[in-house]
């Protein structure tokens, strides 16, 4: 008996998964690297810790690894251009400087997004294709104006949050 659904079937059912879209950015020698990533959560709130899944084929994956630092930024409704940027242009050309501003742990940060959180790497693990990155929280800056309308990656799409069900 196969206990293995196809990759097609297995990629067509995560669309049903709505989540948060995030940039995770990281910087080594001025240059700075990242990606998007909709496969992040917390962990712990003791110490304050989060999960972020990174392909280990992408370019900022080995980035991280080596600086040992990055950070996860949750981009707004109104950050659609910055997240197709990101999905379109490859290494630095991802940052348009007017975005962007180096935070506490010298990396890049958006400057209005819903929430940043800057990161220690604590520990790797092997998710196959991927690396699950555990990221110690060092600085976390929410911004209660953008935080209303979160980006969401649905049915292979860019949605917007809205008001809770009930």
């Amino acid at each position: 008996m196969n206990e293995q659904i196809s990759p097609d079937v297995f990629r067509h059912a995560m669309t049903c998964f709505a989540s948060g879209v995030t940039a995770i950015t990281t910087q080594e020698a001025d240059m700075p690297s990242g990606l998007i990533a909709t496969s992040v959560c917390s962990l712990s709130v003791d110490p304050a810790t989060i999960l972020v899944c990174v392909n280990k084929t992408a370019s900022a994956h080995d980035v991280i690894l080596r600086t040992q630092r990055f950070a996860v930024n949750l981009l707004s409704a109104e950050h659609v251009a910055v997240a197709k940027r990101f999905t379109s242009l490859r290494g630095p050309d991802r940052f348009d400087p007017t975005h962007w501003r180096t935070g506490q742990l010298d990396v890049p940060t958006l400057i209005d997004a819903a929430v940043v959180f800057e990161c220690r790497l604590a520990k790797v693990h092997d998710g196959f294709t991927h690396s699950i990155i555990v990221g110690r929280i060092a600085e976390a800056v929410v911004n209660d104006e953008g935080a209303t309308d979160c980006l969401l990656w649905h049915h292979r799409d860019f949605a917007r949050s809205t008001q809770r069900a009930a």
